[in-house]
């Protein structure tokens, strides 16, 4: 484990039996805390069904399947970020992460707390998108869409209560496209940072879609009209 974290492997986290102790145990948690290693401290019998069996002595850590990117240095040029709000389901993340690459986003944020992030499972689903579109992590949703206003960035949330539909969008540049959680949607927090939000609208008795099939339907009206406008400058 130290000698990972020291090897600037990609990891997505590592987690810590609370109580555990011991010199090694505290040089693991240094190293995570100087290498920005998300460190989580869990009860030990959390800890044992996530190693599933195999001894641990109280510390495991969490393999990424690639580096997260810099979103500082992404948000300098990018025309179209998707920011996702707390997606747990790695095969959704990784749906997104290839949609997102298709439709021409320039990076996909995600937070570090209570969101998948870049394991093994999802770079499978991307079916190799993660190798072409940088993923971000940050510690604060909120804070980061605060920023990204300040950068410019006009914030739209997709939300079923949002009352502007996807096809009727004149999508403001450089874009931000928030997605919400499975089941939950936007946080009320988040949805408050949106300069608008933005529904699909939908026949039938189900009220929602796939986080990740909501994305596609969104992004891509996102490319129509972004290159529909290309088409008239030219």
């Amino acid at each position: 484990m130290a000698e990972a974290l020291r090897a600037g492997r990609p990891l997505d986290r590592v987690l810590v039996a609370r109580g555990a102790a011991g010199t090694r145990m505290q040089e693991i948690i240094e190293l995570a805390r100087k290498t920005d290693t998300p460190l989580r401290f869990e009860a030990r019998d959390a800890i044992d069904r996530m190693a599933g069996g195999a001894a641990h002595q109280g510390v495991i850590a969490l393999g990424a399947a690639t580096r997260y990117a810099d979103l500082e240095k992404l948000a300098e040029t990018a025309k179209l970020l998707v920011a996702l709000d707390g997606v747990e389901d790695p095969h959704n993340l990784g749906a997104i992460i290839r949609t997102a690459h298709a439709a021409g986003a320039d990076a996909v944020i995600v937070p570090e707390r209570r969101a998948v992030g870049l394991n093994e499972t999802v770079a499978k689903a991307a079916a190799g998108a993660i190798e072409h579109l940088p993923v971000a992590r940050v510690v604060n949703l909120n804070r980061t869409l605060e920023d990204l206003k300040r950068r410019g960035f006009w914030i739209y949330g997709l939300d079923q209560r949002g009352t502007i539909a996807h096809s009727r969008v004149d999508w403001a540049e450089p874009t931000v496209i928030v997605l919400g959680s499975e089941g939950r949607g936007l946080h009320e927090l988040v949805r408050k940072h949106c300069d608008a939000l933005v529904r699909i609208p939908m026949d039938g008795k189900i009220a929602s879609l796939n986080v990740s099939v909501a994305a596609g339907i969104v992004l891509f009206a996102w490319k129509e009209r972004n290159s529909s406008f290309e088409a008239d400058q030219s």
